[in-house]
C-alpha cells in the first residue's frame, strides 16, 4: 500500500498491508450472521496436506512463487509487502504467531514464557527466552535486541524510517532480568496488545542505528535466527534464496533450500506446467484448469475444453473447405490458422498433462473484502444515503457468487474487527440491518432523492430562511435581466416593464399587490418549466447521437442510466450536503439505540421515547410508527436539485480481477433497483489503490483488509475519525472511507488500555456495532485462498490463519525430493 504525500518517517501503518482484492493478492473473511455470542462458527480449516516429520524426506529445493521482488526485508518499513512477510517468517523470530483459530500463541522455539507480572502502578511484562536461542553469528538473543528495536520503533527519533510504532511508544523502559535470558519491559501506559510487539524481532546490528535500519536491511540480512538463513538476492533472475541454517536450535529444516521466485499471476499456469514452481497462489481459472486435468486423467479421450473446443461442426467444415479451396490466398490463410490451432491444442494438452501433478489446496485467507463508501463529500456524505446503499446489498448472494463455486462456506462477514472462528468474533451487522429494498428507498426519499428530482431546479435547504429565499429570487431575476441584455432586448424589456407598471397602477382597484406577486411567480415558474423542457429535449437529442460512442468508452459504463450512458452531471469538487433535518436526528437516535442493543452497550441503548421525532424512514432508522416516504418501485436513477444520484464505482482492470469485477457488477445491479446509478470505472491494478483509494478519488470501491489478532491496535487507524490538518487537507490515517466518530475512537482507546482480555473484546464488539451503523465500510465475505501445490509436497498450501512452519515443509519420499525435471519423467 502506498501512503501518498506522507513523509516516510511519520507514516503509521497497519501490521499487514491493505490488500487489493485483485487476482490472488488476498482474500477476506466470512462469518455467521445474527449471532449473539462469540465464536458461533468455526474457522475454515487449513489445507496443507499435513504429514509427520518422519514421513518427510530430507533435502531438495522448493520454488515458491511471489508477485514481485521484495523492495525491503525490513518488515517495519512502509514498502514492505507480502513477499517481505513470507521471507522474514523463515528467517527471524516471531514470538506470538497466530494459530489455526487466529489467536496469538507463544512460540516455544524462542520463548519459555511471557506474561504480565505487574499491573500496578505500571504494567510490566517479563519475557523468559529459550536458552538455546541464538543469532546466526552465535550471539544469544537477549535484552539488547529488545532495547534496540524499541528505540528504533518508538517514534521518538525521526531518523528511523519506520512505518508503524503502535505499542512501542507506550514502553517506558526495558531492563535485563535476573539473568541474560530474561527481559523485563515496563509500560508507561497499559497496553492490551503487548503480544504484538517484537515480531519479527531483528538483531541489534540492524535496529541499532538509522543507517542500518533504513538501508542495511533492505536487500540483505547477515544475522538471522530462524530455520533458514539468507543465501542471496538475485534481482536479474527474480529470486530470493534461503538455505538451511546450521545455527538453528529447533527441529531441523527438511529442505536444503527454499527459493522465492517472481512469477506474474498471468504466467503461473505455465510455470506450474513447466515445473519451475512448486507452490503458488492461483486464481479460480487456474484452479479450474487443474481440476479439469485431474478429471480427464490419462484416458486418451479428446479434450472438451481448451483451444478449438468450442468449434462447431459447421465451422470446422468451413475451415477445411477454405484450406482446400481453389482460392489460394484464402487457402493459405485458413491453413495457417488451422496449423496455429493445432499447435495450441498440442501445447494445451501437454500443459494439462503436467498439471495433473498438482493439487489445489483451499481454505479462506485471513482477510476480508469490503465495499468502501467514501463519505468525505458528495451524496455519500449523508449517512442516510450510505445506509441505503448498505440496505440494498444482498451480502449472502455476493458471498455465494464468490465462494459457492469453490465448495467453500458461503456466509457474509459479520464483523470489521474479527473473522469467524477468532476469539471475540460476533456478528454486529444487526446495528445496520439486513437487506431491505423498501427501507433503502425510504432512506433515500428522506434524504431528498426522489423520482423526477433530477429535473427539478435546486431547492432551499431545510435550514434556509425567508431572507435567503428572497435573496435567491432577487439574484435569479438579475441573472435573467443580464441574459436579456446580452440578447439585445434590454431596451425593449425596460419599456415593457414601465408600461406594465403604468397599467398596474391604473388597475390597483382590481388587484392587490399580493395577487400581482402570485401571478408574477406563476409566470416565471411556467417560463422556467418551458426552458427546462426545451433543454431536456436538446440533451436527449445530443445524448442520442453520442450514445454508442459513450457506451464504448474505454473502462467506463454507467448502470442505471439506460437512456444516457456517460451523460451524468459533472462531479463537483466541493459538493454541499443538506443540513441534517429533524428526521435525520430521529434516525440517528434510533440507530444509536439499535447499535447499543446489538453491542450490549446499555448506555447507548437507553434512548427514551422523548428523543423520538416525527417523520423519517420506517424500519431500523426511524421511530416506530413513522411513515416510509418511498415509492413502491423505482424506474431509473433518483435525483435531487437537478442532479441524478449516480455514484462513481472504481474497480481494478487487471486479468486477475475478474471475480472482483463480477461482484462489482452485482452490487451495481442491486443499487439500480433502489434508484442509484453507478458509473463503473476500471483502472490499472498498479494505480488502483494509490491513485484512487488512498487519494479518495472514488465513491464506491472494493478492497481487502487482513485479519489481525490485535484489533484494538490494528483497527484503530482504519476506522479513526479523520481530522483536519493545518493546510486544510484531511488526515485519514488508513481510514480511506473518511467516515468515523469520536465514540468509535474512544472505544478503541479504552480497549487498547484494557488488560482484561474479555473486557477488551467487549469494547471491540461495541466499536464494531458503531462502525456498522456509520456505514462507511460494509464487510462482504472472506475470499477463497487457492494454492496450487506439488502433490508430493506436505505441510504447505492454504494455511488459513496459521503461520507456516517452514522447517516442516518437504517432499514425502526421496524420489519426490529430486529435481522438477526428474519428477516429470
Amino acid at each position: 500500500m502506498s501512503h501518498v504525500g506522507v513523509p516516510r518517517g511519520t507514516v503509521r501503518k497497519r501490521r499487514s498491508l491493505a490488500l487489493l482484492t485483485a487476482g490472488v493478492l488476498t482474500i477476506p473473511a466470512l462469518a455467521g450472521c445474527s449471532s449473539d455470542s462469540e465464536e458461533t462458527s468455526r474457522a475454515v480449516p487449513q489445507d496443507i496436506a499435513p504429514a509427520a516429520r518422519d514421513r518427510v524426506a530430507d533435502g531438495s529445493t522448493v520454488n515458491w512463487a511471489v508477485d514481485a521482488m521484495p523492495t525491503t526485508l525490513n518488515a517495519f518499513q512502509a514498502d514492505a509487502d507480502s513477499a517481505t512477510t513470507k521471507i522474514t517468517g523463515a528467517l527471524l523470530p516471531t514470538l506470538f504467531p497466530m494459530d489455526a483459530a487466529g489467536h496469538p500463541k507463544l512460540n516455544p522455539d524462542y520463548l519459555e514464557s511471557a506474561k504480565i507480572i505487574e499491573r500496578e502502578p505500571k504494567q510490566v511484562v517479563l519475557y523468559k527466552l529459550n536458552q538455546q536461542a541464538v543469532w546466526s553469528d552465535g550471539r544469544e538473543i537477549g535484552a539488547p535486541d529488545f532495547v534496540a528495536q524499541w528505540r528504533a520503533l518508538s517514534g521518538k527519533d525521526s531518523a528511523f524510517w519506520t512505518a508503524r510504532n503502535a505499542g512501542y511508544e507506550r514502553i517506558e523502559k526495558i531492563e535485563r532480568g535476573s539473568d541474560d535470558l530474561q527481559v523485563r519491559v515496563t509500560f508507561a501506559k497499559p497496553y492490551a496488545d503487548w503480544r504484538s510487539l517484537f515480531s519479527p524481532l531483528y538483531p541489534k546490528e540492524i535496529t541499532g542505528s538509522p543507517d542500518t535500519f533504513n538501508d542495511g536491511a533492505r536487500t540483505a540480512l547477515k544475522n538471522t535466527a530462524g530455520p533458514f538463513q539468507l543465501k542471496g538476492v538475485d534481482k536479474a533472475k527474480g529470486t530470493v534464496t534461503l538455505v538451511r541454517s546450521p545455527r538453528w536450535w529447533g527441529e531441523k529444516a527438511k529442505l536444503d533450500s527454499l527459493v522465492f521466485r517472481v512469477v506474474a499471476p498471468k504466467d503461473r499456469t505455465k510455470a506450474l506446467a513447466d515445473g519451475t514452481v512448486h507452490v503458488t497462489d492461483i486464481d479460480a481459472a487456474t484452479a479450474n484448469r487443474i481440476a479439469l486435468a485431474l478429471r480427464d486423467g490419462s484416458g486418451g479421450q479428446p479434450l472438451t475444453h481448451g483451444p478449438g473446443a468450442d468449434l462447431t461442426p459447421a465451422a470446422a467444415l468451413r475451415s477445411w473447405a477454405l484450406a482446400h479451396g481453389s482460392d489460394e490466398k484464402q487457402a493459405e490463410i485458413a491453413q495457417a490458422a488451422r496449423e496455429a490451432n493445432r499447435k495450441a491444442v498440442v501445447a494445451y494438452g501437454a500443459e494439462q498433462k503436467a498439471l495433473r501433478g498438482y493439487a489445489v489446496r483451499k481454505s479462506l485467507e485471513p482477510a476480508y473484502t469490503q465495499l468502501a463508501l467514501n463519505g468525505e463529500s458528495g451524496p455519500l456524505a449523508d449517512d442516510r444515503v450510505r445506509r441505503a446503499v448498505a440496505r440494498a446489498l444482498d451480502r449472502q448472494e455476493l458471498a455465494e457468487t464468490v465462494l459457492k463455486p469453490l465448495g467453500l462456506p458461503a456466509k457474509p462477514l459479520g464483523s470489521h474487527l474479527a473473522l469467524a472462528g477468532q476469539p471475540g468474533y460476533k456478528d454486529g451487522s444487526g446495528a445496520l440491518g439486513d437487506q431491505n429494498t423498501k427501507e433503502a428507498q425510504a432512506l433515500l426519499a428522506d434524504a431528498g432523492w426522489t423520482q423526477g428530482g433530477a429535473a427539478e431546479k435546486p431547492k432551499d435547504t431545510k435550514a434556509g430562511s425567508e431572507a435567503e429565499k428572497k435573496d435567491a429570487e432577487k439574484k435569479e431575476g438579475e441573472e435573467k435581466k443580464e441574459g436579456a441584455e446580452k440578447a439585445g432586448t434590454t431596451e425593449k424589456a425596460e419599456k415593457s416593464e414601465k408600461a406594465g407598471k403604468a397599467d398596474a397602477d391604473e388597475k390597483k382597484t382590481d388587484k392587490t399587490e399580493a395577487e400581482e406577486e402570485a401571478e408574477k411567480e406563476k409566470a416565471e415558474e411556467k417560463a422556467d418549466k418551458d426552458a427546462d423542457e426545451d433543454a431536456e429535449k436538446a440533451d436527449r437529442a445530443a445524448a442520442g447521437s453520442d450514445e454508442s460512442a459513450a457506451s464504448r468508452a474505454e473502462g467506463l459504463y454507467i448502470v442505471g442510466q439506460d437512456d444516457k450512458p456517460g451523460a451524468g452531471p459533472a462531479r463537483s469538487a466541493a459538493t454541499h450536503v443538506l443540513a441534517p433535518s429533524r428526521d435525520a436526528a430521529a434516525q440517528s437516535i434510533a440507530l444509536l439505540r439499535q447499535a447499543g442493543a446489538v453491542s450490549g452497550d446499555s448506555a447507548a441503548a437507553k434512548v427514551t421515547a422523548q428523543d423520538k421525532q416525527p417523520g423519517g424512514a420506517a424500519g431500523a432508522y426511524a421511530p416506530v410508527g413513522t411513515a416510509a416516504p418511498a415509492p413502491a418501485s423505482v424506474k431509473g436513477p433518483l435525483g435531487k436539485d437537478g442532479k441524478t444520484l449516480t455514484l462513481r464505482f472504481v474497480l481494478p482492470s487487471g486479468p486477475g480481477s475478474q471475480s472482483l469485477r463480477g461482484v462489482g457488477d452485482r452490487i451495481a445491479a442491486m443499487l439500480e433497483k433502489i434508484g442509484i446509478g453507478t458509473e463503473i470505472t476500471k483502472v490499472p491494478d498498479e494505480s488502483y489503490f494509490k491513485d484512487h483509494i488512498a487519494s479518495g478519488d472514488y465513491d464506491l470501491a472494493l478492497y481487502s483488509w487482513p485479519a489481525t489478532a490485535y484489533p484494538a491496535t490494528d483497527g484503530r487507524p482504519i476506522y479513526a475519525k479523520p481530522e483536519p490538518a493545518t493546510d486544510g487537507s484531511l488526515l485519514v490515517e488508513q481510514n480511506y472511507t473518511r467516515v468515523g466518530t469520536d465514540h468509535i475512537d474512544q472505544l478503541f482507546d479504552q480497549a487498547v488500555a484494557e488488560l482484561d482480555e474479555k473486557a477488551s473484546r467487549e469494547l471491540m464488539k461495541q466499536a464494531d456495532a458503531r462502525i456498522w451503523a456509520a456505514a462507511g465500510s460494509i464487510p462482504l465475505f472472506q475470499r477463497p485462498q487457492l494454492v496450487a501445490v506439488d502433490k508430493k509436497l506436505s505441510n504447505v498450501g492454504a494455511f488459513g490463519f496459521a503461520a507456516p512452519r517452514y522447517q516442516d515443509i518437504g517432499f514425502t519420499d526421496r524420489q519426490a525430493a529430486g529435481s522438477p525435471a526428474d519428477r516429470k519423467k
